[in-house]
């Protein structure tokens, strides 16, 4: 596992969040496995990994809705671990599925949810009709909960865990299963918590979504922390290296040989039937790799050239293939 505090960047930060050898069993299940890290006062710590990572129990025990079997918490300089809700009025939660009523209006499920933290009848009334502004759903404020879109749900759900304006938020998957638009606008909205010095503690299975609002990243893989670093220096090691994706007609082995052989200084991967990756440490020839498709018979479409992402660091480190990322939840 990598450094999971970067004392370049953190160095003399405060801790927010904090694990160390957490362990959380099932049965004879272990979801989580002995897993350490740090997130510190301000940051956007990504916990990415694929459904049933061990992402949703790692939450539950950090927000008291279950205790580790080994292992501390410290939340804010407390520790949680034999008392999870100590931190509680720190803290707050967005789940990956709804709990709010759905009999309930909008604005009457933030002003319960206010209460529960002690706020006065005219703050929590005041916090709510603001909140409700900032998330677009003024209009919908007097609707039925039940009634509302799934990403009006989510958007309420994401309101309601900041109601009682937190230090640190959880959330976890808020942008699964909504549509574009929703999710766009939740992002906007999370990074604005940030730039306003909410400590973030984001678990999703959304390469990209990490990559874009991320300031370190956590690879989770059945219940281990694989690699922490920040997005900069995770993908640094590909933006040393050329990267240019060909789709195709169907390649032959025997031209696929040839490729090897003509360019040696190049390594080849087919990815599937009709597409090609080509990856150098130099500058790749491009118009001489599709000049010699062409010549052996194979039709190029399309040759682009591919920037750095976090998807293909993750591949590497973890062995897991990104499609395998986007498989619904069991």
């Amino acid at each position: 596992m990598g450094d999971y505090v970067d004392a370049r960047t953190n160095a003399g930060r405060k801790t927010d969040i904090e694990a160390r050898g957490l362990v959380k069993r099932f049965g004879g299940v272990e979801a989580v496995r002995g897993i350490d890290f740090d997130v510190f006062e301000g940051e956007f710590f990504g916990f990415l990994g694929p459904n049933g990572a061990g992402k949703t129990t790692t939450i539950n025990m950090f927000t008291g809705l279950t205790r580790p079997d080994e292992g501390t918490i410290r939340i804010g300089g407390t520790d949680c671990t034999k008392d999870p809700r100590a931190a509680g009025r720190l803290i707050g939660v967005v789940p990956d599925e709804s709990n709010l009523y759905p009999e309930l209006t909008g604005f009457e499920n933030l002003t319960f949810c206010a209460s529960l933290y002690g706020m006065r009848r005219r703050e929590r009334r005041d916090r709510a009709a603001e909140l409700l502004g900032v998330f677009g759903l003024g209009k919908a404020g007097d609707g039925k909960f039940g009634a509302y879109s799934k990403g009006m749900k989510r958007k309420l759900t994401i309101a309601a865990g900041i109601v009682h304006r937190p230090r640190i938020l959880f959330l976890d998957e808020p942008t699964t299963g909504i549509d574009v638009a929703s999710a766009g606008q939740i992002r906007r909205l999370l990074a604005d918590l940030h730039r306003e010095g909410t400590t973030i503690f984001l678990a999703t299975h959304y390469i990209e979504e990490a990559e874009r609002l991320c300031d370190r990243i956590a690879f989770l893989v059945q219940g281990r922390v694989e690699r922490i670093d920040t997005v900069e220096r995770l993908l640094q090691p590909l933006r040393e290296k050329h990267v240019v994706r060909i789709s195709c007609s169907s390649v032959l082995d025997d031209v696929r040989r040839a490729l090897s052989e003509n360019f040696p200084e190049v390594s080849f991967a087919c990815l599937e039937v009709g597409r090609i990756r080509a990856e150098s440490e130099g500058p790749l020839p491009v118009g001489s790799l599709v000049r010699f498709l062409e010549e052996n018979e194979v039709e190029v479409f399309e040759a682009v050239r591919e920037r750095p992402s976090l998807e293909e660091v993750f591949v590497r480190v973890t062995g897991i293939e990104a499609g395998a990322m986007r498989a619904p939840r069991s």
